[in-house]
């Protein structure tokens, strides 16, 4: 019987938190979408994994012999994955960088610039994730090393370091009342219909809702995108507004669409991660040392 491997990474993670809401945090999804994918996985082999009650999500008899052996079996398709892509990415000469919209920004250039001075012969091969994928497939070893934005999903198992930090600013159509105003404090926004990413992001989604920062006010949502020209589609055809990052206002200029700095909210920031693994792995490594110094000064160090 085949089973997806994304199927025990779900299933891992609820049997060790024990929770659904704690593991679909974890695992950057939405509950009811991590609840239909241990059904799923119920259905497929036949068994009742766990427990459900108030208390939370015990294990079966069933339920915890898989709750034994599933970590191993993940971990070594995990190493057998990233060592195979490892040879063909050496063969070709090629490293894979997964980014989220505008990478690390003007920095981008250089690093790849860097990169290709460092290592003769080898290509940075840039791949572009949608919204739906915020770890760009770096934690499912698509990629070798990625640019993202922080928090995103399975970051406390990987290696990140802090190249840059930024403002959030709001974009909103420019035919908006407060399309003209200088600064926006947050709590006017607080009513407004936000352009928001899919469910199954979970705390990513939260984070650019700024869920933290409403005071427990309710989220109103009135567009979900995952690319960014639906985004600046949405945003430009008045069905919403949204937190961004301020070098969008550079990256994604578009007629209809103004972005304005927001007060209120914490700032986003950019980091280079890659897996444990990939310590010893020369090439990574090479790559991380250009991120690191094509840095700004003025940004502080980040964290293993």
């Amino acid at each position: 019987m085949d089973v997806d491997t994304r199927l025990l990474r779900y299933f891992v993670a609820v049997a060790e938190e024990g929770s659904l809401t704690r593991a679909a945090q974890r695992l950057f999804v939405s509950q009811p979408a991590l609840t239909k994918q241990i059904k799923q996985l119920e259905a497929r082999l036949g068994l009742r994994l766990f427990t459900r009650s108030r208390a939370g999500m015990a294990l079966t008899p069933p339920g915890q012999a898989l709750a034994e052996r599933a970590p191993g079996v993940l971990a070594a398709w995990d190493r057998s994955v990233r060592e195979t892509r490892h040879v063909a990415d050496r063969e070709a000469r090629v490293l894979r960088v997964g980014f989220i919209a505008s990478a690390a920004n003007e920095a981008t250039q250089h690093i790849v610039a860097a990169f290709a001075r460092l290592r003769p012969g080898w290509r940075a091969d840039m791949r572009q994730a949608a919204w739906s994928n915020p770890a760009a497939g770096l934690t499912d070893g698509e990629v070798d090393v990625a640019l993202l934005r922080l928090p995103f999903p399975g970051q406390d198992a990987l290696r990140v370091e802090v190249l840059l930090t930024e403002p959030r600013w709001i974009a909103l159509s420019s035919a908006h009342p407060y399309a003209t105003r200088d600064v926006i404090p947050f709590r006017d926004l607080w009513d407004e219909p936000f352009v928001a990413a899919p469910p199954e992001t979970g705390r990513w989604r939260d984070y650019w809702l700024a869920v933290d920062d409403r005071e427990g006010h309710p989220v109103r949502v009135g567009a979900v995108t995952d690319q960014p020209d639906d985004w600046l589609s949405a945003i430009a055809n008045g069905y919403g507004v949204a937190l961004a990052p301020e070098s969008s206002a550079r990256y994604y200029a578009r007629p209809g669409v103004t972005y304005r700095p927001v007060s209120g909210v914490a700032p986003s920031q950019v980091g280079v991660a890659w897996a444990p693994a990939d310590d010893a792995n020369p090439v990574v490594q090479d790559f991380v040392r250009c991120c690191l110094e094509s840095r700004p000064a003025t940004q502080g160090q980040g964290q293993p």
